[in-house]
């Protein structure tokens, strides 16, 4: 049952939310966010590494059709519909045949609802030598979020973490950030001043509704690469996203990536390949 509402509502309750804002970006309010510059660090001095940022859905603070109460908290990541629900970025990872779980990092007040970060986990690639760290942000801070990911791109935001001696990169030293969830961007404006201040061109996905709509010039100020990124309406469950990291971990064409990824929404969603390959798309 909770595999059909992460698909039932948001595609049949979000949608309608989402179809009023595609196009319609200037309507939003905007939101001036403070940056500050991060320590330098070699992306090469680190593992290979894929930073998964989660906004877990939240009715109260984010401007979605609310869904129903059990799968739209998003100060409860265990049974939210990004991460804890049957195709959330947890639950559908840790039973993958390709990655395993090795760590669950407790953030400090992880579970209280003023934490940023509700849960951090590492999985390792048990083909190759490439780690997934995937963090569940609060519902209530999906505009920090969404500036954590741009930050990245720009290589304004890093940071590492260890795992059995070996550091592993975050944000700006991650090779690929990904970011889960409903478009922050339908609801406000960034309005910091944007570029690239390490000359290190980053891959991205970013998986939530029109995403191409809304992030092209930041990306482009960014010198940011869209390796997945969607033209329209969507449902962000993992599955999209494990099949496309499938791909990127065999070192296959953007095309074979967006491939794959359009063949398991395809399933999933029970729609067609051509609307798939439609909606998710790779490069501007």
């Amino acid at each position: 049952m909770i595999q059909m509402n992460c698909f039932y509502v948001l595609f049949c309750l979000l949608s309608l939310n989402c179809e009023r804002k595609i196009n319609h970006s200037s309507q939003a309010a905007n939101i001036n966010f403070e940056t500050t510059q991060s320590p330098v660090i070699s992306i090469d001095s680190v593992q290979h590494s894929i930073h998964v940022m989660v906004a877990l859905c939240d009715n109260l603070y984010q401007g979605i059709v609310k869904v129903p109460e059990g799968i739209g908290n998003g100060q409860k990541p265990g049974s939210n519909l990004y991460w804890g629900c049957g195709y959330g970025i947890k639950s559908y990872f840790k039973k993958s045949t390709e990655w395993q779980l090795i760590s669950k990092r407790p953030f400090p007040n992880g579970l209280k609802k003023d934490s940023v970060i509700m849960e951090r986990l590492v999985f390792k690639n048990k083909s190759k030598n490439i780690y997934l760290i995937a963090d569940a942000y609060n519902g209530k801070y999906i505009e920090q979020c969404t500036k954590d990911l741009i930050l990245s791109l720009q290589g304004k935001k890093k940071d590492t973490i260890m795992i059995n001696h070996k550091t592993i990169g975050l944000y700006g030293n991650a090779k690929l950030d990904v970011y889960i969830g409903h478009n922050g961007l339908m609801d406000f404006n960034y309005s910091d001043s944007i570029s690239n201040i390490d000359g290190i061109q980053r891959n991205c996905i970013i998986l939530a509704c029109a995403s191409k709509n809304y992030f092209s010039e930041i990306l482009k100020s960014s010198n940011a690469k869209p390796l997945l990124w969607t033209t329209n309406l969507m449902c962000p469950e993992a599955y999209t996203l494990h099949d496309a990291l499938r791909g990127y971990v065999q070192n296959l064409s953007d095309k074979e990536i967006r491939n794959l990824a359009a063949t398991a929404y395809s399933k999933y969603q029970k729609c067609s390949l051509k609307a798939a390959l439609g909606l998710l798309v790779t490069g501007y």
